[in-house]
């Protein structure tokens, strides 16, 4: 019976600091097919590829199984949708065509069994990192995008997995290990709670998301919960939903 509802995020495929890509790879195909028989839909919430720019008729190379397994999932019924984060911001048509899955470029609420999800990845409330915020806009700008467009692929890629290995190996990098910082010092659950304030009766039920590379369930209302998935570089980790509980989980757990 197809009853439930899977929620992940920040797989960074294709990333450097992953010690064995492919294994990385293997695993996340591996947790796809465990839950083919019993998935409703599953929810993408950002930074699965660690880069991603698809020109006209170009994708990136890689990811054969990944991109596989999901193709699998949809062609199953398996309703999928991707929201785009910070490194994966420029797929555009390739994935909704091949695959058939639904892409979210901006925070959307989604229903599930009677409750409603918002769900994001999360960057766009990295409001007080101006730095961040200054790159994000340059990302989002189509003129920005278009004239990327003109650079090589092979040269484009290159620059884009030097940049990643240059910031890792600085420690500046958000998915390094991050503690959890409070209620008040989390630029999330703040959101979380200001939108739950101004829609009142409106506001979700559940709030769901990436970026932070944090493990959070958390009660901010007597029904409202604001979760942040973690990632699949220090955690192998997901979100369950079977139309009465939310549960943030993991596979096949490894000591970090």
């Amino acid at each position: 019976m197809r009853d439930k509802v899977y929620f992940a995020s920040d797989m960074h495929l294709g990333a450097q600091y992953h010690p064995d890509p492919l294994a990385a790879e293997r695993k996340l195909v591996r947790w796809l097919k465990s839950i083919q028989d019993d998935a409703y839909a599953l929810v993408l919430v950002g930074d699965v590829f660690d880069y991603w720019y698809e020109y006209k008729y170009v994708a990136p190379r890689g990811h054969v199984r990944f991109l596989g397994a999901l193709a699998e999932l949809a062609d199953s019924g398996v309703e999928i949708h991707y929201f785009t984060g910070n490194h994966d911001v420029w797929i555009f048509d390739y994935l909704p065509t091949e695959i058939g899955l639904t892409l979210h470029q901006e925070p959307t609420v989604l229903e599930f069994f009677g409750k409603r999800f918002f769900v994001a990845h999360g960057d766009e409330y990295e409001l007080e990192n101006k730095h961040f915020q200054f790159l994000r806009r340059i990302f989002h700008s189509p003129i920005c995008q278009k004239l990327y467009s003109w650079i090589h692929p092979d040269l484009s890629s290159a620059l884009a997995r030097r940049w990643s290995l240059s910031s890792r190996e600085k420690g500046t990098r958000e998915h390094d290990v991050v503690p959890y910082r409070g209620e008040d010092k989390e630029y999330l659950i703040r959101f979380a709670k200001k939108h739950t304030a101004d829609r009142g009766a409106d506001a979700p039920d559940f709030f769901i998301f990436g970026h932070r590379h944090l493990m959070l369930h958390l009660m901010i209302t007597h029904s409202t919960q604001v979760v942040i998935l973690g990632d699949w570089i220090h955690y192998d980790s997901y979100a369950v939903w079977d139309g009465d509980r939310l549960v943030l989980d993991y596979f096949e757990p490894t000591e970090n």
